[in-house]
């Protein structure tokens, strides 16, 4: 089995821009895989550079292949070259367990279960809203959601945000109850002592876990803010190799890896991180803010771990771009469902995608201080 040629499909998903990735095989077999990164049209080149590598390799030779794309020339790469492996390792994961006629849950052992407990993301311009819409989400049958720290339009004050934070997150509790889980993401917009700050407020109502409380480029601060809270942190979504998550997890700074499979360099490296992560008894909390093809990834790593948390899904699958998805991964009462479908269980239509143009890339999200500084958007 071949590799014939490597492509890419940009288009949009209204929502946001997506980069799909697409393997064929000299006996017409079709992969699909997801490229997760802001800088689309720059990882959209690496897959364009990577291509006549891979063009009349044996596509049944997934990790020789990753390491190939990895370590292929002598400067290892960063964050893009990672993203656009992972769109192509997927690819090759889902080309596989199409050609055996099996799920991709098959070829990595087996299912540990028989769903994949999820959350999504609640929103609200005002506090009353945010509870008013986790009240929504329950009562579709979600058992975990997810806030995301408040902000004032471009305005960023982190005392502001430390406090409605705080205010919030009690009247979320106080509304749901103890039976639903809140995790909270402060996006790595805190430095840490507003973090420890925060933390300490949140921590009579009981998170399921705090996320990203400072920005990823020091892990050594992880330290400082790991022996001063006690709720459950979570992260990793930044992180584009297993290099990047050694440290967090052989220091267990971290009690949930973010990982995302389509910046991580796919199914081929999450699965490293995981096992990894297993021995260090850190559960998996995947980060998934993309689309169907990444959620299916996921559900298919996530229900075959043993260290599984819970799983990110922003909103039901089938309920968005089911003309460009026709197919997607079944969601009931708060857990994706496992099948037998062959391959990810996905189904992608591109002439549907091209009639959805992707979206200029605009000028950046920043948040700005009072003083007029940026931090984190």
């Amino acid at each position: 089995m071949k590799i014939r040629d490597v492509r890419t499909v940009h288009f949009s998903m209204g929502y946001k821009n997506c980069l799909v990735v697409l393997v064929e095989t000299d006996d017409g077999l079709t992969g699909i895989g997801e490229v997760g990164i802001a800088h689309l049209e720059a990882a959209r080149g690496a897959v364009e550079a990577l291509r006549p590598r891979l063009i009349g390799q044996d596509a049944t030779r997934i990790e020789h292949l990753w390491q190939f794309c990895f370590r292929g020339s002598f400067f290892p790469g960063g964050n893009i070259l990672s993203a656009a492996i992972s769109g192509i390792d997927i690819a090759l994961w889902d080309l596989n367990a199409k050609a055996l006629g099996v799920p991709v849950h098959r070829l990595l052992g087996g299912l540990c279960r028989d769903r994949v407990p999820t959350y999504c993301h609640i929103g609200g311009h005002t506090l009353d809203g945010v509870v008013e819409s986790a009240r929504e989400r329950v009562a579709e049958g979600w058992k975990y959601i997810r806030w995301g720290m408040p902000q004032q339009g471009e305005r960023h004050e982190p005392t502001v945000a430390v406090r409605e934070s705080i205010h919030g997150m009690e009247m979320l509790r106080t509304a749901l109850g103890d039976e639903v889980e809140i995790c909270f993401d402060v996006h790595a917009r805190l430095d840490p002592s507003d973090a420890i700050t925060l933390a300490k407020g949140i921590e009579p109502v009981r998170p399921f876990f705090l996320e990203d409380p400072i920005r990823s480029e020091n892990v050594q601060l992880l330290r400082h803010v790991r022996q001063h809270v006690n709720v459950p942190l979570a992260i990793g979504e930044h992180y584009a190799s297993k290099w990047e998550f050694r440290q967090v997890v052989e220091e267990d700074l971290t009690d949930f890896a973010r990982i995302d499979l389509c910046i991580v360099g796919g199914l081929t490296e999450a699965r490293k991180v995981a096992g990894w992560a297993e021995t260090h008894q850190i559960r998996l909390a995947t980060h998934n803010p993309l689309g169907p093809i990444s959620g299916a990834a996921c559900m298919h790593l996530s229900a075959t771990i043993t260290n599984q948390g819970v799983a990110e899904q922003i909103r039901q699958p089938g309920t968005t771009v089911a003309d460009i998805f026709p197919l997607q991964t079944e969601w009931r009462d708060g857990y994706l469902i496992p099948s037998d479908r062959p391959g990810l269980g996905v189904a992608f239509d591109e002439k549907a995608a091209l009639a959805n143009p992707a979206r200029a890339p605009g000028a950046g999200r920043m948040l700005v201080r009072d003083d007029g500084s940026l931090t984190n958007w």
